[in-house]
């Protein structure tokens, strides 16, 4: 997987922009769909990742990471999954989890947020 540019509300994966915030899913990248979290939103200012999304939990190893913008809340509930899936949670920059993903991208599931 090949990062190649990001800036605000953008990211370059492979030669495919994306304008949205993108799930990767073991080496499938995708669009996050938050609609399940937005009633979270005025709770948490922002539309946070929440269990109620489809989240790629299944990991390319036993002993995986999924990784999230650092300026994107991420509920309880989902921290409680993660750990309870022994799951490494990294809530990171984009700019971070970019360079952290180029390492590891076979071995971590991400969602990198674009927009904040």
């Amino acid at each position: 997987m090949r990062f190649e540019d990001f800036s605000f509300g953008s990211i370059r994966i492979d030669g495919v922009t994306y304008e949205y915030d993108v799930v990767i899913d073991r080496g499938k990248i995708g669009k996050r769909n938050k609609e399940a979290s937005k009633k979270f939103r005025d709770e948490f200012g922002h539309t946070p990742v929440s269990i109620e999304e489809e989240i790629p939990w299944e990991m390319p190893e036993a002993r995986g990471r999924h990784r999230t913008h650092g300026g994107l809340p991420v509920t309880k509930e989902v921290k409680l999954e993660a750990k309870r899936r022994k799951i490494e949670l990294l809530m990171l920059p984009t700019p971070e989890a970019i360079k952290a993903l180029e390492k590891n991208a076979d071995q971590t599931n991400a969602l990198l947020h674009v927009r904040c």
